[in-house]
């Protein structure tokens, strides 16, 4: 008896202990398919999405404002006001053949009286006479994008050969468009820093309360010699992999949205609505960029999931200790 009582006895413990084992591998600290879990992924995915599109829209407005100044640049336009004594019709053949010959000018768009007319009725109102209100002439000028032209010299000309001329560079413009880009990219900035914000928030709060929950577990394991490497590298696992689940479903739905808008406003192109927004916003399509934007935004999420869920672990472990 007294030889086989240790057998026995070591027998049973090891039995004993494979339960024990069996259920440390089967039910993990921080389980990825309960309810808590899911809601994490379903608010990161959420907070990923939001991240996704506000990145998105500053690359939006950003290479819009780019196409803007860039169209807006390529083009001036000179004006000329009747002047008593002075013969409208010659000074704007003057000024024509001074912008002709100039250098860096590649198309020339001479306004007629009636076309003139008809860009100050919006302004003006619709019935106006204009034989006894004098009209300005306008002449358009397309500027070559290869070859700069001396607008300060054409200026200079212009004003020799006719004094009722006035050449504008829409430089004004160009500067307002680049401060209304500037103001709206710092916008979607700061909407995407308060998004990541939030979302660290919650992956904290995430933390504490799956630490608080398996509280006698850690204790334990703390209690028996677990260094705190090994207690916060089973939460981070298990943060990043819903991390990487949210951020996944939230950047596709992302991209979905990016590729299903690009769609919708290339087939409403033709409609006055659709040419309006393409003018302001382009075309809605993100390119191979803006794609791998939001795939590294999905990837952040995951990244910043499993750090913030490791550095809470390692600040209560601390106080444990």
């Amino acid at each position: 008896m007294s030889q086989t009582s240790p057998r026995k006895e070591t027998r049973g413990s090891r039995e004993a202990a494979a339960p024990d084992n069996a259920l440390e591998r089967q039910t993990p600290l921080v389980p990825t398919s309960s309810i808590a879990g899911r809601s994490l992924v379903i608010v990161i995915a959420i907070m990923t999405f939001l991240a996704a599109l506000a990145a998105g829209a500053a690359l939006l407005v950003a290479d819009a404002s780019v196409d803007w100044r860039n169209e807006v640049a390529r083009e001036a336009s000179v004006q000329i006001r009747p002047a008593p004594g002075r013969d409208i019709e010659s000074d704007v053949k003057r000024a024509t053949a001074i912008l002709v010959a100039a250098d860096g000018v590649r198309d020339v768009r001479v306004y007629s009286k009636a076309e003139s007319e008809a860009l100050l009725a919006p302004w003006l109102g619709q019935g106006l006479d204009f034989a006894e209100l004098p009209a300005p002439r306008m002449i358009v000028v397309k500027l070559d994008a290869e070859k700069r032209a001396d607008l300060e010299r054409l200026r200079k000309e212009l004003s020799e050969a006719t004094p009722t001329a006035a050449l504008d560079d829409h430089r004004l413009w160009v500067e307002r468009l680049g401060q209304m880009a500037r103001t709206a990219v710092a916008v979607a900035v700061l909407i995407f820093v308060l998004i990541v914000v939030a979302m660290g928030l919650a992956v904290a709060f995430a933390t504490r309360a799956a630490m608080v929950g398996n509280r006698e577990i850690i204790e334990v394991l703390h209690l028996v010699g677990a260094a705190d490497k090994y207690i916060a590298r089973q939460f981070q696992r298990r943060f990043l992999a819903l991390g990487l689940r949210g951020g996944l479903l939230g950047g596709g739905c992302a991209m979905i949205f990016f590729l299903a808008s690009g769609y919708l406003t290339r087939r409403w192109t033709a409609t006055p609505g659709g040419d309006q927004l393409e003018a302001m916003f382009g075309t809605f399509a993100l390119g191979p960029r803006g794609f791998v934007v939001v795939g590294v935004i999905s990837a952040a999420a995951a990244l910043l999931t499993g750090y913030m869920s490791q550095a809470i672990v390692f600040r209560q472990l601390r106080r444990l200790g």
